[in-house]
């Protein structure tokens, strides 16, 4: 009844949109408007009521919690080195925009289609936080974890694979860098205000060549991008 009430009340050009939209959450939304900003991305809404990069915030947080839940539950015995190590692996950026992808979100993020960085960015993920944010908003914690364990943990998380996957691309790149003789530095490059968090912009320098840049809330998540990024270009 709610999906018919709402798809009845939208103009035939955007329910095509509304449907895709439901397709990707399961469910038909109650705020429409939440959605909507989630999946604004602010190369085409610039302010910051109209993007997502604060329902992002908000998502991130939510989810972190959740998946943090789901491995203390799932985990009873391991410490909180392994269990933090695990969170991480699940919800990095790289993952969150694999699955954001697979999900169908590329299709229905409003973005300027014409930008060809975005196209290849991770902006996806971003979206898949941020629609996170707009689920919990408006169907509470209950139905998003729901949501998440089913649409994002069950068909996308294969937390067994995850146990061996070596994610910490630094050291990675530091043995590399010590059996060739070379060396290597992270160097922040930039930092600045962004929706009332710090951005920062961390390098990969290696033989005082800038390599690779990531660009994260925290350094050491942007440090592990530029990582991530040089291992990529290095072939290693």
């Amino acid at each position: 009844m709610q999906f018919w009430f709402h798809y009845l009340r939208i103009d035939k050009a955007n329910r095509a949109y509304y449907r895709q939209l439901c397709n990707v959450l399961g469910f038909a939304p109650g705020r429409l408007n939440l959605y909507t900003t989630a999946l604004s991305h602010r190369s085409v809404r610039e302010h910051a009521e109209d993007n997502n990069e604060r329902l992002e915030y908000l998502g991130d947080a939510v989810l972190s919690g959740i998946v943090a839940d789901y491995l203390f539950k799932r985990y009873p015995y391991k410490g909180e080195g392994f269990l933090t190590e695990m969170r991480s692996k699940m919800v990095n950026r790289q993952t969150l925009n694999e699955i954001a992808i697979k999900m169908g979100l590329k299709k229905i993020t409003l973005y300027n289609r014409n930008d060809n960085s975005l196209k290849i960015s991770q902006i996806f993920g971003n979206t898949l936080e941020a629609l996170v944010g707009a689920i919990y908003l408006d169907k509470g914690y209950d139905k998003t974890k729901h949501w998440v364990y089913k649409r994002i943990v069950t068909p996308h998380m294969f937390v067994d694979d995850l146990e061996i996957l070596e994610i910490n691309h630094k050291n990675r790149l530091y043995g590399w860098a010590n059996k060739n003789g070379k060396v290597l530095e992270f160097e922040t490059l930039d930092e600045k205000m962004e929706n009332g968090r710090r951005l920062f912009r961390v390098g990969a320098v290696v033989d005082g060549e800038l390599i690779a840049e990531g660009k994260a809330f925290n350094k050491k998540d942007a440090s592990q991008i530029a990582a991530q990024v040089a291992v990529d270009k290095l072939g290693i």
